[in-house]
């Protein structure tokens, strides 16, 4: 039986893993995060003592460094090595590291095969900035969420004010800025619509209108 694999891509703070991530509940697909799978070998990196520059070194350990997606009491969690990561690959240093690691083609080239052994194998909810172009190029559906820089800015102040350590809006705007330009302008797998991906501009949306809508788009090009 072929599986369904539904690709959504766009610039930081869209909302794309939110949304990838109810799409696939409500679907009953898998749902892919490819953010943590650079933040699995950014911790891996990290955990070894290695720079994140240090490329030589990591391509070292890439053969030895397994990743995986498991349930476990009805959530997704992330495995590196056998070890539960969920929680520790989120933090402002992997992320970081994890920025870093992403643009070298050794890197992404181990992560493409494992995502193209996962899509042929399941129905899967899979979002990232290369997706429809890259990873999953014959996705049955592909889905570019993007909205104005300040809309996506006023999402991220909002969802971060009432901590301690919360970072004003004009820093938080001013980093997506700086953000869209390096993945846009990267030389290894830019951030772009695929051609035949549907655009959806989601500035003024809430979360539950962004699934609507995208569930239509999915209700026009397959049948779920």
């Amino acid at each position: 039986m072929k599986t369904v694999n539904i690709a959504i891509d766009g610039p930081a703070g869209a909302g794309k893993s939110s949304l990838a991530k109810k799409l696939a509940f409500h679907l009953g697909y898998t749902y892919i995060d490819t953010g943590a799978l650079y933040r699995s070998v950014a911790f891996e990196v990290i955990r070894k003592g290695l720079s994140p520059n240090d490329l030589e070194r990591i391509k070292d350990i890439l053969v030895d460094t397994d990743i995986s997606f498991q349930h476990v009491d009805g959530t997704q969690r992330v495995f590196v090595n056998g070890e539960d990561v969920s929680e520790k690959i989120r933090t402002n240093e992997i992320s970081s590291a994890a920025s870093t690691v992403s643009a070298f083609p050794e890197v992404r080239s181990y992560l493409l095969d494992l995502q193209r052994n996962i899509a042929r194998t399941e129905n899967i909810v899979m979002d990232g900035r290369d997706i429809g172009t890259v990873v999953l190029p014959n996705a049955d559906v592909k889905i570019f969420l993007t909205a104005s820089a300040e809309d996506r800015a006023t999402r991220r102040f909002e969802e971060q004010k009432d901590d301690e350590n919360a970072v004003s809006y004009n820093d938080i705007l001013q980093a997506i800025i700086i953000r869209d330009k390096n993945d846009t302008e990267r030389e290894v797998s830019p951030l772009k619509p695929a051609s035949d991906s549907v655009l959806l501009d989601n500035s003024g949306f809430t979360p539950e209108q962004t699934l609507e809508t995208v569930l239509e788009i999915i209700g026009r090009k397959i049948n779920v």
